[in-house]
Parts: C-alpha cells; sequence; structure tokens
C-alpha cells in the first residue's frame, strides 16, 4: 500500500496541517484528510505508518455515530459522492481517509478522561497521591481502575506540551458553563464507549476529547476514541501492577525509549519491523471494534509475554 504523508490538493485551501491530520478549508465546511503519519514526544517521525490514517478516519466516524445520543458531532459525510465535484478529482487520496465537516469554534482547552492508572497520571500518583490535583485513594497500582473515571482538562500548547490544569482554570478559559458541558459530556461518551469497547476485548484506559461550538451548539470534533488520542489495552493481556500491552502508538514510544532516543529533533527513523506491528495493531483494533476487517488477514497483534509488542 502506498502511504499518504502529505496532501497538496491544488484549488483547495490549506486550513492546517497538523501532526496527523491536513485539514482543507471549504468555506462553510472543513475537509479532514487523515494521513498515514505517526507523531511521538511532539515531533512527527519520519517513518508513516501503513493503513493508519485510514483506521484513524474509520474508528473515528463509528464512535461519532455510536455517540450521538449523547452528544452532536461534527461529521457531515464521509462517503466521496457527497462531496463537492472539484474534490472527486482527488478521490485516490480521499477514500476512506477523509471526512466533510461543520465548521466550528474549538474549545481551547484539551477534555481528557482517565478510567485507569497510566502515563503521566501515574508518575503523579506515585509522588503526590493525586491525578492532575485530584486526590485518589491510597494504595492503587500501575494500570488499576479507577473508583470511578476523571476528568482531568489541559491547554493547548502551540508549542511544547500541553499542561494539566484544575476546574477553575479551566472555567477562567472557557467559561462555566461551557465547561460544565464539556466535562459532563465528555464523561458521558466515555463510559458508554468504554463499556462497549471492553465487550469487544478493548480496555480504554484514557482518552482525548476535542469539543467546539457550532451555532453557539457544543459538539464532538476533530476524532474520536482513536488509538491515536487513547490508550487501548487488549483486556485478555490486562494486568495491575505493570505497564500493559498496547494497539496504541504507546508500542512506539516503547521503542523510542529503548533505543535512548533523546526527544530532540531529528526523530529517527522507525525500522520495518517496528511499521509493521503498529500497523498490526491499529488495524486490529479497529477490527475488535466494528466486527469488520480492512484487510482480509492479519498476523496476531500480540505474543505471550509481550508489552505493546516488546518483550518484558
Amino acid at each position: 500500500m502506498n502511504c499518504i504523508t502529505t496532501t497538496d490538493l491544488k484549488g483547495f485551501k490549506l486550513f492546517r496541517r497538523g501532526k496527523v491530520r491536513d485539514v482543507y478549508d471549504l468555506g462553510d465546511r472543513l475537509l479532514i484528510i487523515s494521513s498515514d503519519r505517526i507523531s511521538c514526544f511532539d515531533l512527527v517521525l519520519p517513518t508513516p505508518v501503513p493503513y493508519k490514517g485510514i483506521v484513524l478516519n474509520q474508528i473515528s466516524q463509528f464512535w461519532f455515530s455510536f455517540t450521538k445520543d449523547i452528544i452532536e458531532n461534527h461529521l457531515l459525510s464521509a462517503d466521496i459522492q457527497n462531496y463537492p465535484e472539484p474534490l472527486k478529482e482527488y478521490t485516490s487520496i480521499l477514500k476512506d481517509r477523509s471526512m466533510l465537516v461543520k465548521k466550528s469554534r474549538p474549545l481551547a482547552i484539551e477534555c481528557i478522561v482517565r478510567g485507569y492508572l497510566s502515563g503521566s497520571g501515574w508518575k503523579e500518583y506515585q509522588q503526590k497521591g493525586s491525578v492532575c490535583g485530584q486526590k485518589l485513594p491510597q494504595g492503587l497500582k500501575e494500570s488499576e481502575k479507577l473508583p470511578q473515571p476523571i476528568f482531568t482538562p489541559s491547554t493547548k500548547a502551540d508549542v511544547g506540551h500541553d499542561l494539566n490544569i484544575d476546574d477553575q482554570a479551566a472555567i477562567k478559559i472557557v467559561g462555566q458553563d461551557i465547561y460544565r458541558q464539556a466535562k459532563s459530556q465528555a464523561l458521558a461518551v466515555y463510559q458508554k464507549a468504554s463499556e462497549y469497547a471492553f465487550k469487544r476485548g478493548i480496555i480504554i484506559a484514557d482518552t482525548k476529547f476535542e469539543f467546539g461550538l457550532f451555532e453557539d451548539r457544543l459538539i464532538l470534533i476533530d476524532e474520536a476514541l482513536t488509538p491515536d488520542s487513547s490508550r487501548f489495552w487488549p483486556v485478555d493481556f490486562y494486568a495491575k501492577g505493570r505497564g500493559q500491552a498496547s494497539f496504541d502508538k504507546q508500542f512506539v514510544r516503547d521503542y523510542l525509549e529503548e533505543i535512548g532516543w533523546d526527544k530532540n529533533p531529528p526523530a529517527p527513523h522507525l525500522p520495518p519491523d517496528i511499521v509493521q506491528k503498529t500497523s498490526e495493531k491499529y488495524l486490529e483494533a479497529y477490527t475488535m471494534l466494528t466486527g469488520q476487517k480492512l484487510l482480509k488477514s492479519l498476523h496476531p497483534p500480540f505474543a505471550k509475554g509481550e508489552r505493546g509488542g516488546l518483550k518484558n
């Protein structure tokens, strides 16, 4: 398969090129294209991952449909036949990896829901007994399920890392009413999605939502509950007290940590076996969640004793 790493749609205005997605301004709508780029530690890696953009786009479409009873989302269509006629020239690029969406005003905060103790949350808990300033019971272990999911907002940094903030700081940024809605809706969407995913064999340990205002209504935008915006763990390999196997890009982060990269530019190339395993993990996550296959056959994503594909 030919990877799509960047796009250049002649005659259409590039609105933004993010770490993974290219967004075009169509006037009253936006066109979002999910590329095969992969980023880790705030840098885009030079090696693309086959099928990654298609998986991200398809999983987001699935969740937008699954959660539309909770909150409106920005998806208008992912069918190229419904796109403006001039875009059909780019069908080979857009097919399966693009969506036409409402143009909204994104909130200036990240909306993160955590259901399990992992990542930066685990590091803070070990030091302070809290996650993003929210006190948790004593004696919890790494990767343990929290008594209940928690909402932990953060800033949106144009450069560098987002910063965790508390409720009051977030309210100052977006206002009390909007913040209350975003918090409530994020927790509700996570609850419904995580319960469904668990039955399909995937733990959604945490996830990051984006919300926007469309005609003064709060809607869900960007991507939803993908392996890029979430930690996905296989239920069959889960055990608290250690790091977990993953269907997300934590697998690539683990590899980059193992080779001793200092997380400064230039980012290293990924070897073929890491690229293949990463692609397989994304594809398998899609199949487990939707019950459909994007490819006819896949190698098993995990073997006994593996953590994210890397030996413990």
